[in-house]
């Protein structure tokens, strides 16, 4: 058994910082609404009281779609810098960025969500096909 005298103040000092941290969540307002946190905790079967408890699940839920998001730019920066190589004049007219589903699909494939979008009859190969000479 260890006994060491630091061991027993590091915990002391986390367990203090925890309750600082839970403290100030009080005084926060998150980006995401506890009414929406506290919506679909309880439609999972979740129901707590402590406001603390809300907010920390909100702040958790903010740090990962803001992960996402930024995951998702990378991935659009990285495919329309790949279109633009073989068009440089046109790179200099337009650089606004266009985050596709795409995109967003491979930022969360990184995080273990697998998102299956559907194909809409523009995105389909054939669009434009008489009805009856389609192959399903």
């Amino acid at each position: 058994m260890n006994h060491n005298p630091q061991s027993s103040d590091g915990k002391q000092d986390d367990d203090s910082a925890l309750s600082d941290f839970l403290a100030s969540l009080m005084d926060y307002a998150p980006t995401i609404p506890d009414e929406l946190v506290e919506h679909y905790l309880a439609k999972s079967g979740f129901q707590c009281p402590d406001v603390r408890l809300i907010r920390l699940v909100a702040v958790a839920t903010q740090k990962f779609v803001a992960e996402v998001a930024s995951d998702a730019l990378q991935h659009c920066k990285a495919r329309q810098a790949a279109v633009v190589k073989d068009k440089r004049e046109k790179q200099q007219k337009d650089k606004r960025l266009i985050l596709t589903m795409d995109d967003l699909s491979k930022s969360l494939r990184e995080y273990g969500v697998n998102v299956k979008h559907q194909e809409y009859f523009a995105d389909s190969p054939s669009t434009g096909i008489d009805p009856a000479s389609r192959e399903e």
